[in-house]
């Protein structure tokens, strides 16, 4: 496949001699945002990390030592970025199993995680189906192949049901509320089967991170708060606001042992609905560095990005430990602002204490471009900031930024 050549001292024997002291040669399937920033801690890690790009514009690609191109769907594709590393892990959960199975029952290119544990985060029946034998506190759910099917769950429901598509979806693409079960027609014959859930009355939304080793060690990140914007991971509080103790350490555990019970090698994001009585159920599962996650490239000792790469290259896990009693994320989601770089200058110069995270996508509206995070001791302080700065970058530094009352955007 085409591919960008190697720097001179990038020959394929040089790369192969690298430092890291591990499984030096890192292959990422996609190269958005979150390939990205693998990147950076990478380099500081030693670990030479390809991706493979369907096209070099991409976010990853763009500024990525070594690029592949091909479709993460197309076995000749994958198994060129396999051929030149020793360890292959995931930007999106989107590649065919089966040709992850082949490549690991091969046993020359280590896959992490693995394809039995990315089904997973891949098939939403499939994840349902397993945690519910887990014993793993869910929403009530149904299979459904029919109309029929859906009317029967609709019957046993208060006349509104979610229903999902079982592979594909993500930021809200794939997930539809229906009163009736004609309006999901179109969806079973496309699918054939589709996941059709409870519409839990959660009061926030939450999430819990594990990084986890092949050998099985593993850790946990602070349980942290999330707010949707259209679908859209938009804001994110770490930790979790009024999370007593208790609560931090069970929900810790809980994600914990889903890690363990699935096997998950490298970072995993447990997604959670939390109830006005204080039940969690799980919503949906990521085996990769996650959007929520985020906020601990600035907030913790080490970020998700470096501890997923530590992970699947098996490396020693880095402390998760925070720097900062509260830190916040706020998505940066495209806007009237084609160009970032005025408005980008304006909010660093007007808080020198906000971090930025720019993704070098073009803007489009809604799109995830990039995030501000922030660290401190006040949370809603934290919050008026970064959506500040939000404003200031994805509206121009001539915008009008009026101030938000905390909480305004929950």
């Amino acid at each position: 496949m085409p591919e960008t050549p190697p720097r001179p001292d990038q020959s394929s024997a040089a790369r192969r001699a690298g430092g890291a002291p591990s499984a030096g040669h890192v292959g990422i399937i996609g190269a958005g945002q979150l390939a990205r920033m693998m990147l950076g801690p990478a380099i500081e890690l030693g670990l030479p990390t390809p991706v493979l790009a369907t096209d070099p514009a991409e976010s990853a690609a763009a500024v990525a030592a070594r690029v592949q191109l091909g479709r993460h769907d197309d076995e000749q594709s994958v198994r060129a970025l396999a051929a030149e590393v020793e360890v292959i892990t995931f930007d999106h959960e989107h590649v065919p199993a089966e040709i992850l199975r082949r490549l690991e029952q091969e046993g020359a290119t280590a896959v992490r995680p693995g394809p039995a544990a990315l089904l997973h985060a891949q098939d939403k029946l499939v994840m349902r189906e397993r945690l519910t034998a887990l014993g793993h506190p869910c929403p009530r759910w149904w299979r459904i192949a029919a109309a029929e099917d859906l009317a029967a769950a609709l019957s046993e429901t208060d006349g509104r049901i979610v229903v999902k598509t079982p592979r594909g979806g993500y930021d809200a693409h794939g997930v539809r509320i229906v009163e009736r079960a004609d309006q999901a027609d179109d969806w079973l014959a496309q699918h054939g089967e589709l996941l059709a859930e409870e519409l839990v009355p959660f009061t926030r939304e939450l999430s819990a991170q594990v990084a986890r080793r092949p050998g099985g060690e593993a850790l946990t990140y602070p349980v942290v708060q999330s707010v949707q914007k259209d679908g859209v991971c938009y804001e994110v509080v770490a930790p979790a606001p009024g999370l007593d103790d208790a609560a931090q350490q069970q929900i810790r555990a809980l994600a914990l042992a889903i890690a363990e019970d699935l096997d998950v090698t490298g970072m995993l994001a447990v997604e959670l609905f939390e109830t006005a009585d204080g039940e969690v159920l799980v919503n949906e599962l990521a085996m990769r560095p996650h959007n929520t996650g985020h906020w601990s490239m600035d907030g913790a000792v080490t970020g998700q990005f470096e501890q997923h790469l530590r992970a699947v290259a098996d490396l020693p896990l880095g402390s998760a430990a925070t720097l900062a009693p509260v830190s916040v994320m706020v998505n940066l989601l495209g806007g009237a602002a084609e160009d970032l770089a005025p408005g980008a200058r304006a909010a660093l110069a007007a808080d020198p204490e906000l971090k930025l995270h720019l993704y070098g996508k073009s803007v489009r509206p809604g799109r995830k471009i990039g995030h501000v995070t922030l660290v401190g001791d006040d949370a809603d302080d934290l919050l008026v900031r970064a959506h500040r700065a939000e404003r200031l970058i994805i509206d121009g530094p001539e915008a009008t930024v009026v101030p938000t009352s905390p909480g305004a955007t929950r």
